[in-house]
């Protein structure tokens, strides 16, 4: 027999997660917005409530883990509290050799930090946080190496797409057993996830979330209910909380959360499948249960970013579905 086109040939997993948090509390960056009062939360929580701001940037690491084991609980995970640059390249190749040939994520925060450059840069610390210091794409990519995914939660972070899809060198170099070939550096195993558009800031409104786009793809459920209750309140911004004030379990449809995330998984997987090129939905939405909840989460963040006046964006690219009448 023939079989049908739409099935699933291959399967993968994200295995290993960095979240990587450039948050530096208390001291904000040089091209940081001026303006007062301004969106502080990060995972839902305040940065400047508890007793320290190191004490809180760990709490703020872990409320981030807890968020993504909501999708992924068999994954392993790793927190990078405003790291160095040697700590961030360890990191992503430890990693990488146990994730095999397998798909790492890599989660940036960058909110205290400058915006990355146009020739490819992010922004970590020296070892004093003195200096904020540049790490290139290039460099990343080719420490991560493929098949990798990369959510970039910083403003401007569309200036470094162009380098998550420039061609790689071919490695030689990979440790035994690693299933992954030489030539999974390209751009095809490069997946990414950004805000907004290379000259545009992130939402700054104090109703938000700092993190609005991190809230969107890991605790969608809490942001629409905030984004399009807010529609009936005059004026009215996303309130607080989090995923929490929504009893149950995501998985399970006995619950009101559960529930919701169900319609939502439904309404999100109808859109992507009207609007994407059969194998592109495949592989987006049904070879890695991560990756399908990241982007099912993602039409999510493009419709309420671009009310917020942000341009979010993917490699691969997705058409616009923002104005899906499913919506």
């Amino acid at each position: 027999s023939v079989e049908p086109t739409w099935r699933l040939r291959e399967r993968m997993k994200t295995v290993s997660v960095a979240l990587v948090l450039c948050l530096n509390i208390g001291t904000d960056p040089p091209d940081a917005v001026a303006a007062s009062p301004r969106a502080r939360r990060e995972c839902w929580l305040e940065p400047f409530a508890g007793p320290s701001r190191q004490k809180a940037l760990e709490t703020i690491g872990a409320a981030l883990q807890a968020q993504y084991e909501r999708w992924q609980s068999r994954a392993r995970y790793r927190q990078l509290l405003d790291p160095t640059a040697d700590e961030l390249r360890r990191l992503c190749a430890a990693l990488r050799r146990s994730a095999r040939g397998d798909r790492v994520l890599v989660h940036l925060n960058g909110h205290g930090v400058p915006r990355p450059t146009a020739n490819g840069e992010v922004w970590v610390f020296n070892k004093n946080y003195t200096q904020y210091i540049p790490l290139s794409v290039y460099e990343l990519r080719s420490v991560v190496r493929g098949p990798a995914v990369y959510v970039l939660d910083c403003g401007g972070a569309g200036v470094l797409l162009p380098h998550f899809t420039a061609p790689m060198p071919r490695h030689h170099d990979r440790p035994p057993g690693d299933k992954a070939p030489d030539d999974q550096m390209g751009g095809d195993e490069c997946i990414v996830l950004a805000p907004c558009g290379a000259d545009e800031a992130l939402p700054s409104d104090p109703g938000l979330p700092a993190d609005l786009f991190t809230a969107c793809l890991t605790t969608p459920i809490a942001v629409a209910l905030r984004a399009f209750g807010a529609r009936g309140r005059r004026g009215g911004p996303p309130g607080g909380g989090d995923a929490a004030d929504v009893p149950g379990r995501l998985g399970d449809r006995k619950t009101p959360l559960g529930e919701l995330n169900w319609i939502f998984t439904a309404v999100t997987d109808t859109i992507a499948w009207n609007v994407l090129p059969a194998p592109l939905f495949q592989r987006l939405f049904r070879q890695d249960l991560l990756l399908a909840s990241l982007f099912r989460n993602f039409l999510l963040a493009e419709r309420v970013l671009k009310a917020h006046g942000c341009t979010p964006a993917t490699v691969p690219p997705l058409p616009p579905t923002a104005d899906h009448p499913l919506w």
